[in-house]
């Protein structure tokens, strides 16, 4: 098993890194961290097998690239450059394959399809029009595009407050609902509950989760609940980023940028939102995490302090405990486990 890393390439690093996971007694560690993709600012990518789907910046262009992994080492595979800044996210379906991208300073999201040599051809996109009340909502900012329980589109938009549903109706995206959130919510990612029929967004600026009840055969919605995610005394300057639900449903993990925390809540039997634990990730700016299929382990990326902090979870309370810190990993904005 390895732990795999990317983010901005401004400073030391080189692109994408890998780290082995040593077994350790009753707990794992992480070991011997090495650049296993020279590669610009791949700030979010996805492992499909033996395939890495990335984002790439090369000069002033920009867009997303394959590469097939063989034996630890990345060949790449093909690249689809667009002028202007890179995507933010990027998600893949193995099954239709295609390819979601979100780029936030552009406005748009983006689909693509690829074959099993990891060939991109472009297929359709939408820009997103509008602005928010906050100065980091001057125009449009999509941070999202993934797939919903039942197989529709969905994407969430920082700059105009808003949820977008979607359907790939052949080589066109048509619009099929929108969830208006709150005036500079801020709208960064969100995951399900496992019967698709809540989902839990994440505002990154204004440190909040919203529970909502959706229906995507009516698209009705219900407005549940909203959380802060850093306690109500801190003042400071902070960015909620990354989200991830226990595949169980009954816990919800949100981290802070500025606070420098990770939420845990505990999912109630109506869907809504019970505080068990903030705690401390060991450094500085931490955009995403992730666990082992087993969702046994947990890591956090602190892109600024260019560290990643290992934890044990437990399935029963939801609390983590570190048990590694000081992981040395340049820059880092995404974090994913590779099963053996």
């Amino acid at each position: 098993m390895k732990v795999w890393f990317g983010g901005y390439t401004s400073h030391d690093s080189k692109g994408i890194y890998t780290a082995n996971v040593e077994k350790k007694e009753d707990d794992i560690k992480l070991v011997d961290v090495k650049n296993i993709v020279e590669i610009d600012r791949p700030t979010y990518f996805q492992l499909v097998g033996d395939l890495l789907f990335t984002i790439i910046q090369n000069g002033d262009q920009s867009g997303i690239a394959t590469y097939r992994i063989k034996d630890g080492k990345a060949k790449q595979l093909d690249t689809y450059f667009h002028e202007g800044a890179a995507p933010c996210y990027i998600s893949v379906d193995s099954q239709k394959h295609l390819v979601f991208t979100a780029n936030y300073h552009l406005a748009t999201i983006n689909v693509f399809s690829y074959d099993e040599n990891g060939k991109l051809t472009f297929i359709t996109n939408d820009t997103h029009e509008g602005h928010g009340p906050r100065a980091e909502q001057d125009q449009a900012h999509p941070h999202f595009f993934d797939e919903t329980p039942a197989g529709n589109l969905v994407s969430c938009d920082l700059g105009i407050d808003a949820v977008d549903f979607y359907k790939l109706d052949g080589d066109k995206l048509k619009h099929l609902a929108r969830y208006q959130m709150e005036n500079g919510f801020g709208t960064r990612h969100l995951v399900f509950s496992p019967d698709g029929k809540t989902m839990y967004i994440v505002g990154e600026l204004s440190s909040q989760v919203n529970v909502a009840r959706l229906n995507e055969n009516t698209w009705k919605f219900e407005d549940v609940a909203t959380y802060k995610t850093i306690p109500d005394d801190f003042s400071d300057h902070n960015g909620a980023a990354a989200i991830r639900i226990s595949k169980d449903g009954k816990f919800i993990y949100i981290s802070n940028r500025g606070h420098d925390s990770i939420t845990v809540f505990k999912v109630l039997d109506d869907g809504k939102l019970e505080l068990v634990q903030r705690i401390s990730v060991f450094g500085s700016f931490p955009r995403d995490f992730n666990w082992d299929k087993d969702e046994k382990y947990l890591v956090v990326a602190n892109q600024n302090t260019n560290n990643a902090t290992l934890y044990r979870r437990n399935s029963e309370t939801g609390n983590l405990t570190p048990i590694q810190k000081d992981i040395p990993v340049p820059e880092a904005t995404r974090v994913l486990f590779e099963e053996d």
